[in-house]
């Protein structure tokens, strides 16, 4: 076995240790245009695990790459090397009294980290598009800012202290007086010297002014050289050296950044000008306010959105050569904000512009102009052809001369053949992102794509004195032209501080300084074509903060990673491999299949319809009959399946649950609901509805014996609230097929659904042309229903007919007691948990949602085959319900059952909540 892998072995849990091919290759990908595979990957969960990982790989002379998120665009988090992947024990946030000061270790998202701040009133200074992916340790190792943030406000300006290990192993916290004293004595000349090279900067009048020149706009171009202009501490001047470092230099296991307002009052306008230079005379102006932040969208960028909903008509009839600028204003108060908005007007009068400029401040207008701003890249990305990949590069313009800058480098887009290429950013700091598609596999491609980018760095350099990176980090994407940038005097200090940190070049080498000319142009990922649901995926990771497998398996980015790879390899004629046999557990059985990933993807992509297409490839033809049996004799199904729960339950009272469980491989459950029966048919009076129970809530039953079935409290709530309840005709033989769907037997689905279709119109006609409206009781199967019903039918899903129409006429007495809420993935992909959380807070003076929770994993029979699934899931569910919470709700039969065997609570639908409320005899207590 490789040394260096029994080394790690002898130092990290097995599962910590990942060496097989397929989730090297997966891990070997990020958001940019590169690709390396590791020779291992190692998750590193605590200071001591990192430590000793630095010292392993110095003594089996390997290098290391730190990666959190992985949503780096310039290839700054990918190596051959070791991959040291940080961990959830990094995923820490500490809120300091008044909340003007936040510690957060690396492996915590940015928005979760705002999310905890926000009832503060506070968030973080950064604000990347990818926020919610990326995670706090890559924010700060390439010194992130955003749309909002400018250079007053990224991790650099905010930074407030740090715990930074160097390459030696050596731990710093600069909080910590007794850490910074030893570190002092152990690191004398490391200190010694940058505070030489400092005090030896400031002394050069014309390198110092350089060096403060290049931040007055946006520039991660290389290291952080206004350390040693802005600080003379030495450990000051450290600290701040390792913001936007991209792990060269060391590792910051811990930052205390300063917080900063979020301003309650907002308004967006969306601007548009007959040409570029207008649009800019307007961003100079604009400067000089009160603006929070200032969008600039070319024309082609405008194009690539124009037919989105809400958009005015006018942008689809603009001239080529317009532009637009997105405006936000936030203040205080109500009062500020209008002198804010009136101060942004008058400095656009006298521009010219295609219509009167306007502010809004209604919350759902100005989120949709943002949408479309952030469309923008994804739109290139979804119309790209198979096989290319999509670039996104980031520039910086003085201001002044963004203009110019920016018809000058749509030209050079059209001279060298992106005419599909866009042009946005963050106007108000001069930075500019162009979005254009490219070929690698082709070294003609390859060829133009070196030719452009040289013609770029001659035009942001030698023309306008600008930054090659503004904010994407340097990476190996532009580590060729840094001395370029800067000349060779500053490179050459940059040279002497990364000897100083990392003498043996064990930390990301090749990354921000790299001597290879033609070092961004090798080691280019591959993007083949492999199915047409998935070929649009841009490997950006976004999707993998709200994927149940992510770290358990592979997330939505790493099985398309994957499937690419092997389809490349088949279509080779390549003999299989591992990685294939792998992919069957890794990327097929532990997928949810439950599209959370399309609600975070910018393309839209549900990597779950993948997993159902190849399921469905590799059935054999026992499955299929097995599939069709089912389709067809669906009462004998329930009949059995209720006859399973009775032997089980009768099982467990001999043997126990924890043994059943054991013998059962994870598939019998702690709380293991009662066999369930079918309710029967209501006669009384009232508006007619149509009920049809899902098939889950008529084979499980309640969590404890003698109590009420699901489809018997959902009928008691509807006559009560005056409804008159009817069954479809046979409904107890008849499902909605979603279950043989997510195993891939797509047909025999569509047939069970036609079925229901068939059932439910007889059922709700209401024999003058119409139809009385349907409910169904488990989210999944009324989405799936809503989608292939016939259209004159009109379906809710329980909690939304519950909210439009059983509120208002049910009187209810709230429950005092915290009452866990689970919002599975249905209700969030059809965006209707609004509606769910307004009825359970008409229940519940107290509701608990624990962060950190989106898709329970049990993705219907996934928590009985692969029960590690929904644990892994549900891991961050425990530190989220407090001691005193016994009951939960949530509006899905199967999620409610793995919920309740990882908490210990008992979960039961919406519905058994709304009618203890509801009950004239008042409340019951857990």
């Amino acid at each position: 076995m490789n040394p260096l892998i029994q080394a790690l072995g002898r130092l990290l849990p097995e599962r910590q240790v990942i060496t097989d091919d397929l989730r090297r290759l997966a891990y070997g990908t990020d958001a940019s245009f590169y690709r390396m595979t590791p020779e291992v990957v190692a998750v590193v969960e605590s200071e001591d695990e990192v430590q000793g990982l630095l010292h392993a790989a110095l003594a089996h002379q390997r290098t290391v790459t730190f990666r959190a998120a992985g949503t780096s665009l310039s290839g700054q988090a990918v190596t051959d090397s070791v991959l040291a992947l940080i961990g959830e024990g990094f995923a820490n946030c500490e809120i300091a009294p008044g909340a003007e000061l936040v510690r957060l270790g690396p492996g915590i998202t940015g928005g979760e980290v705002n999310a905890r701040l926000a009832p503060h009133g506070r968030k973080i200074g950064p604000d990347p598009a990818s926020i919610n992916a990326c995670k706090i340790g890559g924010i700060a190792a390439n010194n992130a800012s955003g749309m909002c943030c400018g250079t007053a406000q990224n991790s650099y300006r905010t930074l407030a202290g740090m715990r930074v290990m160097l390459a030696d192993g050596t731990l710093l916290d600069t909080e910590d007086a007794a850490s910074v004293a030893a570190f002092r004595k152990s690191h004398a000349s490391l200190l010694d010297e940058l505070a030489q090279l400092a005090s030896a900067t400031r002394a050069d009048g014309k390198l110092a002014e350089r060096i403060r020149h290049k931040y007055k706009i946006k520039n991660t171009t290389g290291y952080s050289l206004n350390a040693l202009v802005d600080f003379e501490d030495p450990i000051d001047i450290l600290s701040h050296l390792m913001i936007g470092s991209e792990g060269t230099l060391g590792f910051i296991s811990r930052i205390t950044l300063n917080t900063v307002a979020e301003a309650p009052n907002k308004a967006s306008a969306l601007v548009f000008f007959p040409t570029i230079e207008a649009a800019c005379q307007a961003v100079i102006r604009l400067k000089q306010e009160s603006v929070s932040a200032v969008e600039l969208l070319d024309r082609p960028a405008l194009r690539s959105v124009e037919n989105k909903p809400g958009l005015p008509a006018a942008i689809r009839s603009l001239d080529n050569d317009a532009a637009a600028l997105l405006i936000e204003v936030r203040a205080d108060s109500v009062a500020v904000l209008e002198r804010r908005i009136n101060a942004a007007l008058a400095a656009l009068s006298g521009i010219d512009t295609v219509h009167l400029p306007a502010f809004s401040t209604d919350p759902a207008t100005c989120d949709m102009y943002w949408k479309v701003r952030k469309g923008t890249f994804p739109s290139v990305g979804a119309v790209r052809r198979a096989g290319t990949t999509v670039i996104i590069e980031d520039v910086a313009f003085p201001v002044e001369s963004l203009a110019a800058a920016t018809v000058d480098l749509q030209a050079l887009m059209r001279r060298h053949g992106y005419s599909e290429g866009i042009i946005f950013g963050h106007a108000l700091e001069g930075n500019l992102h162009f979005v254009f598609t490219q070929d690698f596999s082709d070294q003609a491609e390859v060829d133009r794509y070196a030719r452009f980018m040289d013609d770029v760095c001659e035009l942001v350099v030698d023309k306008y004195d600008g930054s090659l990176k503004a904010e994407h980090g340097t990476g190996r994407n532009m580590a060729p032209f840094v001395e370029k940038e800067w000349g060779k005097q500053a490179t050459d200090l940059m040279r002497r501080i990364k000897q100083l940190f990392d003498p043996n070049n064990l930390l990301n080498p090749g990354v921000i300084l790299n001597d290879d000319a033609q070092a961004h142009l090798k080691h280019l990922k591959p993007m083949p074509a492999a199915e047409d649901i998935v070929d649009r995926c841009i490997e950006c990771g976004f999707c993998e903060p709200v994927c149940p497998s992510h770290r358990l398996t592979l997330s939505p980015r790493q099985r398309i990673v994957s499937w690419r790879n092997l389809s490349q390899r088949a279509a080779a004629g390549e003999r299989a491999t591992e990685a294939e046999a792998d992919f069957a557990y890794l990327g097929l059985d532990t997928c949810a299949g439950c599209g959370m990933c399309s609600t975070a993807c910018p393309v839209g992509i549900d990597t779950g319809e993948l997993t159902r297409l190849l399921r469905g490839r590799g059935l054999g033809n026992t499955s299929r009959k097995v599939g069709e049996w089912t389709s067809n004799h669906f009462g004998s199904v329930t009949a059995l399946s209720r006859l399973g729960l009775r032997a089980g339950h009768a099982a467990s009272s001999i043997a126990g649950n924890a043994l059943l469980g054991r013998i059962t491989d994870g598939m019998w459950k702690r709380g293991m609901p009662q066999a369930g029966r079918a309710p029967s048919q209501y006669r009384g009076a009232g508006d007619p509805v149509v009920y049809f129970p899902a098939c889950a809530g008529r084979i499980f039953g309640a969590n404890t014996t003698g109590e009420a079935t699901q489809p018997e409290v959902v009928m008691e709530l509807l006559v009560r609230a005056g409804y008159a309840p009817r069954l479809p005709e046979g409904f107890d033989s008849l499902c909605c097929g979603q279950a043989l769907a997510s195993k891939g037997m797509a047909q025999e689905a569509d047939d069970m659904a036609a079925a229901v279709t068939k059932a439910l119109l007889k059922a709700a006609d209401d024999g003058q042309g119409g139809y009385y409206p349907i409910i169904m009781d488990a989210s999944a199967c009324s989405v799936r229903m809503q989608k292939l019903l016939d259209p004159r039918l009109k379906l809710y899903d329980f909690h939304e007919f519950a909210h439009d129409a059983l509120l208002p006429r049910l009187r209810l007495t709230r429950k005092p007691g915290p009452v866990a809420l689970h919002i599975n993935c249905s209700v969030r992909r059809t965006a209707t948990d609004a509606k769910l959380r307004r009825v359970i807070e008409a229940c519940a003076e107290q509701v608990v949602e624990p962060a950190g929770v989106t898709c329970c994993g049990f993705g219907g029979d996934r928590g009985f085959v692969v029960p590690e699934l929904n644990a892994h899931a549900l891991r961050k569910v425990h530190e989220g319900l407090p001691s005193n919470c016994c009951e939960g709700v949530s509006t899905n039969r199967t999620c409610e059952i793995g919920l309740t065997a990882e908490t210990g609570r008992p979960y039961r639908s919406i519905a058994y909540l709304l009618e203890e409320c509801s009950r004239e005899e008042g409340t019951m207590h857990c």
